[in-house]
C-alpha cells in the first residue's frame, strides 16, 4: 500500500516560479492534501533582489506564510560562527606588471564599449551598466534580459557592442585566471582574422613564459600546511587538504604544475599550443644550460612523502626573483580553434577523480618529461591527502559539498574567490584564501559580497511591510489559487454562452505526450481547469479533441525540424490520421514575437528562409492550421477556446495511433502509399482526389479511364485535361514538341513524366 507524502521539502526556492513543474507538483499536493506540510530553502538570497515583489510571489507559488531571513550578520548565526571561528589565511597576491597593464587597458575599452551602448540605447539602465556590474558573472543576462524582447529592432552596432563586452569579460577572466599561454592562445584566435587576410604585421614578439604568480603563492602554502602537520601528533596525525579552483581547466593546470613544476609545464603547454615554433623551443632550452648562473630557476623541492625516489624534483621555488626572457624575431604559429589548446589541459575534472588514461597518457612529449603517478592523475596528492576539486562545472551539484562530509579536510586552499563555497567553509578550522590584490578578480568578490548583504537587507525591509492573507497555505478552499479555471465563481453570468444558462457539461480533457511535460504548457492548461490524461503519443503532442492534433514546436525546434525533414514527416502523420493538423508555434516571452528580423525578409523564395520552407509546408498540407502563440499561457487559453462545445479525445485511442497505424476507418478504405502518388499527379487536389479514390480501384485502372469519365469524377473539365493529356502523352511525343512547356507542366513535373510513362509502358508489357 502506498500512502501520500506527509510533507514535502523545497531546495533552491528562489527558482519557484508559477508556471515551473515544482509549482505545478506543489498545487497538485496542496488540493489533495490539505493537512501535509510545505517547507522550501535557498540559500541565494540576490535572486530576490529583481523584479517587483519577487520574494511574495515566490512565497504564493509555495504556498507558505512564514519567511525566515538568516543572514550572515543575524545575532544567532554570527554568535555561533564566533564559538566555531575558522582560522582564515587571506594571501593577497601581487599580479606582475604585465598582468596590471592588460588589465588596466581592457578595462578602459570595456568602459568605453559601455558608454557607446548607452548612447545607442538610451532606455538601458544605466545602474545596470557600470563598469563594476560588468566585471561580474551575471552581467551577460542582465544585458540579455534588457536587450532580448527587442533583439530583432536592434541595429548592427547595438549587436557588435554586445559581442565586444563578451569577448573582453573573457579576456578579464583569462588573465587572471589561467596560464600566460592559455592568454595568448586566446588572443592569436581572436586574431585568426586578421591574420586571414594578411594584416598581422611581421614585428618582433618577445616570449616571456611567466609563471602564474597564485602558482608560487599555492607551493608555499602546501610548503606550511606540510610544516603543521609534522607536528601535527596531538591532533591525530596530518590531515587532508582540499584545494578547490574555479572550473575544470584550472583543476587541471594545477595538477600538472604540482606534478611536474611550473617550468616543465609551461614548456610542455607552449610545445602543443604553437608546434610551429620549435626554434623558440630549442633557443630557450640552449640558453639555459649556457647561461645557469642568469637564468636557471632554483628549483623548488617537493615534500618526501610527495616526491619519487627515482625522479628528480621538478617543482621551482615559489618566489623566484627573475624570469627567463627570449627575444624572438618572428612567433611562428597559428590555432586552428581555441577548445584544441593544450593537451595537458585536456583532462576534465571528471577525467581529474575517475579517468586516468586520458589524464597520463596525453602525449609522448609529457612521457618524456615526467613519469605522472596514477595518484596525481587522479588529481590526489599522498601524505598528506591533497585533493583538487573544481567550483564550477561538475554535473553532480552536490559534488563538492559530499567530499567536504567525506574527506573532513582540515585545511582548505580557495585558489579562487567564490562567495557560496566560502559560506559554506566558515565551519573549518584554516582555510587559505588565495586573491589578486587590486584585481578584478577581487573586486568581483567584494561587490559579491556587497549584493548579497544589500539583498537581506532588501528582504528584511520588504518582510516587514508584506501583507500575507491566512488562506495562502491553501488548507481551506478559500485560496484561489487553488481553483482551477480561469472564471471565479462570484464572476458575472457571461450571456453569449447559450443565453447565460450553467454549463454542467462533461469535464474538459486533453490527452498529452509525457515528453511534453518537460514545458510549462501543461501545468498551465491543468491551471485553466482543463483535466490533462499523460500517455506516450507517437504522433502530435496535444489532442484536444477526436479530430484535432497538435505538434508544439518551439522556435529552435522549429528551424531544426524544417532543416531535417522531420516536421514534414510529423505532418504526414498528423494529416493522414485527424481531419484537424494543427501546428503551434510557441514563442519565448522574454523574447520578441517574431520570427525574423524586418530586414531578413526576401523578395524571392529561399531555400534556407524558415518563412519560405513554412510556406512550402502549407502548401503540401492544404488542411494544416498553423497557432501563433506569444507565451505558454496564450497557448493555455487558446486550448480552451479550441475545445468549446467539442467532444473530448479518448486516450486509448491516442496511443493507438502510430505512424504505421491501419485501425482508423481512413487507413482501412485507403492505402497510404498511392494515396500520396495519386495527389502528386497534375490535375488532382485534395477535393476531388476523395471522389477519385472512391471510384477508382488502382492507378492501373485510372490510367484506362476516358476523357469523359475523368471529367464526371474530377467535376473539372481542365484538372480532368491535365490528368489525362499527362496519363497518355507519350516521351517520343513530348520530345517532338521541343523542350517547351507545351503542356504547362514545369521540369520537375516532366521528369515525373517520364518516370510515370516509363512505368505505363512496363505495366502494358507485364499484362
Amino acid at each position: 500500500m502506498i500512502f501520500p507524502p506527509s510533507g514535502i521539502l523545497v531546495y533552491r526556492a528562489h527558482r519557484i516560479i508559477e508556471s515551473c513543474q515544482e509549482a505545478f507538483i506543489l498545487r497538485l499536493f496542496r488540493q489533495k492534501n490539505k493537512r501535509g506540510f510545505i517547507k522550501a530553502f535557498t540559500d541565494n538570497a540576490v535572486a530576490f533582489d529583481t523584479g517587483f515583489c519577487h520574494v511574495e510571489r515566490v512565497m504564493r507559488n509555495l504556498f507558505v506564510r512564514k519567511l525566515y531571513l538568516w543572514p550572515r550578520f543575524h545575532v544567532a548565526v554570527n554568535s555561533f560562527l564566533e564559538l566555531h571561528k575558522p582560522e582564515v589565511v587571506e594571501i593577497h597576491v601581487s599580479m606582475t606588471p604585465a598582468m596590471l597593464a592588460i588589465q588596466t587597458a581592457i578595462l578602459d575599452i570595456l568602459n568605453a564599449c559601455l558608454k557607446e551602448l548607452k548612447c545607442h540605447n538610451p532606455s538601458l539602465e544605466v545602474e545596470d551598466l557600470s563598469l563594476e556590474n560588468a566585471i561580474g558573472k551575471p552581467f551577460d543576462k542582465t544585458i540579455r534580459h534588457y536587450l532580448d524582447p527587442l533583439w530583432h529592432q536592434l541595429g548592427a552596432k547595438t549587436k557588435s557592442l554586445v559581442q565586444d563586452l563578451k569577448i573582453l569579460r573573457t579576456l578579464l577572466q583569462y588573465l587572471s585566471q589561467y596560464d600566460c599561454i592559455t592568454f595568448l592562445n586566446l588572443l592569436e584566435s581572436l586574431r585568426a582574422t586578421e591574420k586571414a587576410f594578411g594584416q598581422n604585421s611581421e614585428t618582433k614578439k618577445e616570449l616571456v613564459l611567466e609563471s602564474n604568480p597564485k602558482w608560487a603563492a599555492l607551493t608555499e602554502v602546501l610548503k606550511e600546511i606540510e610544516a603543521e602537520n609534522k607536528e601535527s601528533e596531538v591532533l591525530g596525525g596530518p590531515g587532508q587538504v582540499l584545494i578547490c579552483a574555479s572550473d575544470d581547466r584550472t583543476c587541471s593546470q594545477l595538477r600538472e604544475y604540482l606534478t611536474v613544476g611550473a617550468e616543465v609545464f609551461l614548456l610542455r603547454l607552449y610545445r602543443k599550443t604553437f608546434e610551429k615554433d620549435s626554434k623558440a623551443e630549442d633557443v630557450w632550452m640552449r640558453l639555459r644550460k649556457e647561461d645557469d648562473s642568469k637564468r636557471i630557476m632554483k628549483s623548488n623541492k617537493r615534500p618526501k612523502d610527495l616526491r619519487d625516489k627515482d625522479r628528480p624534483p621538478a617543482k621551482e621555488k615559489a618566489l623566484r626573483k627573475k624570469k627567463p626572457r627570449l627575444t624572438l624575431t618572428q612567433m611562428v604559429g597559428r590555432t586552428e580553434e581555441l577548445e584544441g589548446e593544450a593537451g595537458v589541459e585536456e583532462g576534465s575534472p571528471g577525467e581529474l577523480t575517475s579517468s586516468p588514461e586520458s589524464c597520463t597518457g596525453d602525449s609522448k612529449h609529457e612521457e618524456s618529461d615526467v613519469n605522472v603517478s596514477s595518484d596525481a592523475a587522479y588529481g590526489i596528492l599522498k601524505d598528506p591527502l591533497t585533493i583538487i576539486h573544481p567550483l564550477l562545472g561538475c554535473s553532480d551539484p552536490y559534488a563538492l559539498t559530499r567530499v567536504l562530509h567525506e574527506v573532513e579536510p582540515r585545511y582548505v586552499v580557495l585558489y579562487d574567490a567564490e562567495l557560496t563555497f566560502v559560506r559554506q567553509l566558515e565551519i573549518y578550522r584554516a582555510v587559505y584564501f588565495l586573491i589578486y590584490g587590486g584585481s578584478t578578480e577581487e573586486q568581483r568578490y567584494l561587490t559579491a559580497l556587497r549584493k548579497e548583504k544589500e539583498a537581506f537587507e532588501k528582504l528584511i525591509r520588504e518582510k516587514a511591510s508584506m501583507v500575507i492573507p491566512e488562506e495562502r497555505e491553501g488548507r481551506d478552499e478559500t485560496n484561489l489559487d487553488l481553483v482551477r479555471g480561469c472564471v471565479s465563481a462570484s464572476a458575472p453570468t457571461d450571456t453569449r454562452k447559450a443565453g447565460g444558462q450553467e454549463q454542467n457539461g462533461t469535464q474538459q480533457s486533453i490527452v498529452v505526450d509525457m515528453r511534453e511535460f518537460r514545458s510549462e504548457l501543461p501545468s498551465l492548461i491543468h491551471r485553466r481547469g482543463i483535466d490533462i490524461e499523460p500517455v506516450t503519443l507517437e504522433v502530435g503532442d496535444y489532442i484536444l479533441t477526436p479530430e484535432m492534433c497538435v505538434e508544439r514546436k518551439s522556435i529552435s525546434d522549429l528551424i531544426g525540424s524544417l532543416n531535417n525533414g522531420r516536421l514534414y514527416s510529423q505532418c504526414i502523420s498528423m494529416s493522414r490520421y485527424y481531419k484537424r493538423p494543427v501546428l503551434l508555434i510557441e514563442f519565448d516571452p522574454s523574447k520578441p514575437f517574431s520570427l525574423m528580423s524586418r530586414g531578413a525578409l526576401y523578395q524571392e523564395i529561399s531555400g534556407n528562409d524558415v518563412s519560405s520552407k513554412l510556406t512550402l509546408l502549407t502548401l503540401h498540407f492544404p488542411r494544416l492550421r498553423i497557432l501563433w502563440c506569444p507565451s505558454p499561457h496564450a497557448t493555455a487559453e487558446l486550448f480552451e477556446e479550441l475545445k468549446q462545445n467539442k467532444p473530448q479525445p479518448d486516450a486509448s485511442t491516442a496511443m493507438a495511433v502510430t505512424a504505421d497505424s491501419e485501425t482508423l476507418p481512413e487507413a482501412e478504405k485507403y492505402n497510404p502509399g498511392p494515396q500520396d502518388f495519386l495527389l502528386k499527379m497534375p490535375g488532382i487536389n485534395a477535393k476531388n482526389c476523395r471522389s477519385l479514390m472512391n471510384h477508382v480501384k488502382n492507378i492501373a485502372e485510372l490510367a484506362s479511364l476516358p476523357f469523359d469519365q475523368l471529367a464526371s469524377l474530377l467535376g473539372n473539365t481542365g484538372s480532368a485535361r491535365q490528368l489525362y493529356d499527362f496519363i497518355h502523352t507519350s516521351y517520343a511525343e513530348v520530345l517532338s514538341r521541343g523542350r517547351q512547356r507545351t503542356l504547362g507542366i514545369p521540369d520537375g513535373d516532366c521528369r515525373e513524366l517520364r518516370t510515370h510513362t516509363r512505368l505505363r509502358g512496363q505495366r502494358k508489357s507485364g499484362q
